[in-house]
């Protein structure tokens, strides 16, 4: 990235007889301040350089501009009803040069946010999403909302327009996978039509459950949970459904999709079941991942394309993803 620093046009020595300050003589009968007009073909060097020298000057984007920006890339229309998406703190007319990128804004990767200088934090998850009656320092969300507006950070939510955008969670996930001809799971209401929640497409070969299951804990970040295989470890499997985050709610859209094996988080006990138990030939298959990971992935494409659509309008920004894993486990124990 390019540092935010001013760029200097250094002295320019005016032409004999002609005057580019205060105090020094002009040819008789010629005025040179301000406004007005010099004798034909004579040029002003200090009005060239300093034209120059604005074109040249990276420019530092506020607040307002970075949520323009966000606003291209994941569409607050693309949110579903019950979200909260977003600005939650800040000023749109304050001065944004780094941006930090997380799935959660828990008290840690807030202070990490911080000890970096970061001006703005993007969180997938919203800090807000039930409505509260107090900010008071004593909750730990009032804390949160205190501690960033007093060290001058802003916070944004990129929620479920984030997982129905173009390139959004459920397409990274897809991608990961090696997915081909790839379409939404449940098509947004008010969206393109490769717009949506989640994701299903084919795999370039066919393989078992057990060799993908392989292959989706490959790609995830390490945490305590693990990956969680329901189905038949050798059968074979071509169709794959994805929805980064919480899915047990699209099975309905997962049967009609006709989809081998689906792979999403946080898939509870009942839903569950009850999705083997209408089965057809024992699929789809499930895969449960940690929510936190399957969300991760899409944090360092989301951070560049931020940076690019910011640097397209001319203005220079630093991102970074935050390194903090807020999956809330610390660890599993399992039968042997």
């Amino acid at each position: 990235m390019v540092d935010d620093e001013l760029l200097r046009t250094g002295d320019t020595e005016a032409p004999a007889g002609s005057t580019t300050s205060a105090g020094t003589e002009s040819p008789a009968g010629t005025e040179a301040s301000e406004g007005t007009e010099l004798p034909a073909g004579t040029e002003n060097p200090v009005d060239t350089d300093a034209a120059a020298t604005d074109e040249a000057q990276p420019k530092t984007p506020v607040l307002g501009d970075v949520l323009l920006a966000i606003e291209e890339l994941w569409p607050e229309s693309l949110a579903e009803q019950w979200d909260a998406v977003g600005p939650v703190v800040g000023r749109p007319s304050a001065d944004v040069r780094k941006i930090m990128f997380a799935v959660d804004p828990t008290a840690d990767v807030i202070t990490e946010a911080i000890e970096w200088g970061a001006d703005l934090l993007l969180t997938h998850h919203p800090l807000l999403l039930k409505p509260v009656n107090s900010v008071a320092t004593s909750s730990f969300k009032g804390d949160a909302v205190h501690r960033l507006i007093e060290n001058g950070c802003a916070l944004v939510t990129v929620h479920t327009n984030g997982d129905s955008a173009v390139g959004g969670v459920s397409d990274v996930l897809a991608d990961a996978l090696g997915l081909q001809d790839v379409r939404p799971l449940s098509p947004a209401d008010n969206g393109l039509p490769e717009e949506g929640i989640g994701r299903v497409g084919e795999l370039a070969e066919a393989r078992t459950l057990g060799e993908f299951a392989e292959q989706v804990f490959s790609i995830l970040p390490a945490v305590a949970g693990g990956v969680k295989v329901a189905g038949d470890r050798n059968g074979i499997i071509r169709s794959v459904a994805v929805c980064g985050g919480a899915g047990d709610s699209l099975f309905d859209q997962v049967r009609m999709s006709r989809a081998d094996v689906y792979v999403t988080a946080d898939l509870r006990h009942h839903p569950a079941s009850e999705a083997r138990e209408g089965t057809v030939d024992g699929r789809p298959y499930l895969i449960d991942v940690s929510h936190f990971g399957s969300e991760w992935l899409w944090l360092t494409p989301a951070s560049a394309a931020l940076d690019n659509v910011l640097t397209d309008q001319g203005y220079t920004v630093e991102v970074k993803v935050s390194m903090t894993n807020t999956d809330p486990w610390d660890f599993v124990l399992t039968p042997g």
